[in-house]
């Protein structure tokens, strides 16, 4: 008999053939996003943009925590083609570093929720681990840790990449050529 193992090839075979879905809520349970399986990669990112915006909309009275401890943010990267909003897009709330930035956080109004992260010039979608289900694997490594927060020592149970990783881009890229080289919207996401 053949084991299954989380995020292993044969369990991202079985999502990939039995088209497998799991949703990210916000705290309420007003916004939801559905994902067709499996994700391109789960990470923890250290850079000093996910750093300051976890800590401004941390600072926000009654929002969730974007931030670890260590200062890295929990993600788990999809396709574009892969979700879709199917409740309350229209209480997503964009937030960006500088007003010229590609890169736009969306938050749920209605709770105050870090829903994901979106790179408008890529065809890849970030969500924050927390607004998924808890039996999705854990993070396969840590990038731009270069950057982390003074003082913070990771441990070695995964990769801990100091700027991006060779991995990673492989990934966004073998992502990206299955999906044609296509950049589309998120469905029901303004």
């Amino acid at each position: 008999m053949v084991q299954k193992h989380p995020g292993s090839r044969l369990d991202r075979r079985r999502c990939e053939m039995t088209n497998e879905r799991t949703s990210a809520s916000c705290r309420c349970g007003k916004v939801e996003l559905q994902i067709v399986e499996p994700p391109i990669l789960r990470g923890i990112c250290y850079c000093t943009s996910c750093q300051k915006a976890g800590r401004q909309h941390q600072a926000v009275p009654g929002a969730d925590a974007a931030l670890a401890e260590d200062g890295g943010t929990d993600y788990v990267l999809y396709r574009k083609d892969r979700v879709r909003c199917v409740q309350g897009g229209d209480l997503f709330e964009e937030r960006r570093l500088k007003p010229s930035s590609p890169t736009r956080r969306m938050y749920a109004r209605c709770c105050n929720t870090a829903m994901f992260l979106d790179f408008t010039k890529g065809h890849w979608l970030t969500v924050y681990r927390g607004r998924l289900p808890n039996d999705m694997p854990p993070a396969t490594m840590r990038v731009m840790i270069a950057e982390r927060p003074t003082g913070v020592i990771l441990p070695n149970d995964m990769p801990n990449y100091a700027g991006g990783s060779a991995k990673f881009m492989l990934k966004l890229l073998g992502a990206w050529i299955a999906m044609g080289f296509r950049r589309p919207a998120i469905g029901g996401v303004p």
